[in-house]
């Protein structure tokens, strides 16, 4: 029989707030973290606004030295698990660390390394590249530096699923603590890729906003919607085998109970058209689970403020949840923070853990004119209740979907 899994820590570097209880806060309040990039002169590319972290860091959570050898996804990285190591109240040296894993992932670690570097390759030479450019720049460097930071021995795994990278890095720490891998995982996901290549390149996909309103640029499921907003940050929570948490005295938040994955087999970046693929991955969460579709009242949805993904996620949860779609409540966290493609579903999953937990749906920000195709409850007022479950959704370019459900702890 499979162990049972709860959440009992969690950390956050969002462009709302630099820990779990501001970005929560700003959450409540309807806050949103979109303005004019600030980190390059943008002015000549498709897209100007982005969700910039603001005010962070590194030398704050990390020896200064370190930092330094970090790229800046890495740093939030690093910051987000020492936030939630701390609020797990987990003292490595009262464990066996190699039974203390890490599953983090990035979605495409640091573009800024390769720019440096090969603006530095092109005017110096090959001689002049920088010792550490490699474990600067590939992206199982944010499970690596914090395995390395706070000593953890045990399971250590990057998975790189673009979009749904956060979703599939903490299903998969799931299920290493079910059959008994780990006791405790630190699992999530941190980019940091709003930068020139970053924004030119999913501009030239015409992927990202081509608004210049920060009121009016990331709107799921609105008709006048017109692409994502890209985000940067980090979201990292600690699992924990449910014996080994009560053991120890810990706050559990929270209890993963369902992981289903799929591939749509389809398409490079568009999901496909009918949502079969998406509805998939939550068939199978919710068999996980064992629970029915009735049972699930509140999904948090990929809900990426573009064309393609808000219609066919719509399509999915049809599929997936038949009549009972109508009488679900759905959100998406994105229309306030943007996108943060590898850290995207990990942040998503503390936005479901404090929800369930609070009885408090946010609100979909932005949202003002549905379209008509989009014409389920995507919650343009917060709802409050009393929610057993959270369903949340991850799609990432090449296909891959990820679902994970949450409970309300019931020891």
């Amino acid at each position: 029989m499979s162990r049972r899994v709860v959440v009992t820590g969690m950390g956050a570097i969002t462009p709302i707030g630099l820990s779990v209880g501001e970005f929560w806060d700003a959450v409540k309040e309807g806050k949103t973290g979109f303005d004019t990039i600030t980190k390059f002169d943008a002015s000549e590319y498709k897209c100007h606004i982005a969700a910039e972290v603001k005010g962070f860091e590194g030398k704050n959570y990390m020896d200064f030295k370190a930092a330094k050898r970090m790229e800046l996804f890495c740093q939030y990285a690093v910051a987000a698990a020492k936030e939630a190591i701390e609020d797990a109240k987990l003292d490595i040296t009262q464990e066996d660390p190699y039974m203390v894993g890490v599953s983090i992932g990035s979605g495409v670690g640091s573009l800024q390394r390769v720019e440096t570097e090969t603006i530095n390759l092109k005017e110096k030479g090959p001689t002049r590249a920088n010792p550490l450019m490699v474990p600067m720049m590939i992206s199982n460097m944010a499970a690596g530096n914090v395995s390395i930071q706070f000593g953890l021995k045990g399971k250590s795994i990057n998975v790189v699923t673009a979009c749904a990278t956060g979703t599939h890095s903490i299903g998969e720490a799931f299920r290493t603590i079910q059959y008994g891998d780990a006791d405790v995982m630190v699992a999530g996901g941190a980019e940091g890729a709003i930068c020139p290549t970053g924004v030119a390149g999913f501009g030239a996909l015409t992927a990202l906003t081509s608004s210049d309103d920060p009121k009016r640029c990331c709107m799921p499921f609105d008709k006048e919607r017109s692409g994502f907003v890209m985000g940067e940050g980090a979201a990292v929570v600690v699992l924990e085998e449910l014996e080994h948490a009560k053991k120890r005295g810990a706050t559990i938040y929270g209890e993963v109970v369902g992981y289903g994955c799929s591939s749509d087999a389809y398409h490079i970046t568009s999901p496909v058209e009918d949502g079969s693929g998406a509805a998939r991955a939550m068939e199978n969460a919710m068999h996980d689970a064992g629970v029915k579709p009735e049972d699930i009242i509140y999904i948090n949805a990929h809900g990426t403020s573009t064309h393609h993904n808000d219609l066919f996620e719509t399509r999915a949860i049809k599929l997936a949840f038949g009549d009972h779609a109508k009488n679900l409540k759905i959100n998406s966290t994105k229309s306030m923070i943007g996108h943060l493609l590898g850290a995207a579903g990990a942040i998503e999953f503390i936005t479901c853990v404090k929800e369930l937990e609070e009885g408090y749906l946010h609100q979909t920000v932005g949202l003002l004119n549905p379209d008509e195709e989009c014409d389920l409850d995507y919650c343009m007022e917060p709802a409050t209740g009393d929610y057993t479950y959270a369903l949340s959704n991850s799609l990432g370019f090449g296909g891959h979907n990820a679902t994970i459900i949450l409970k309300k702890y019931k020891s």
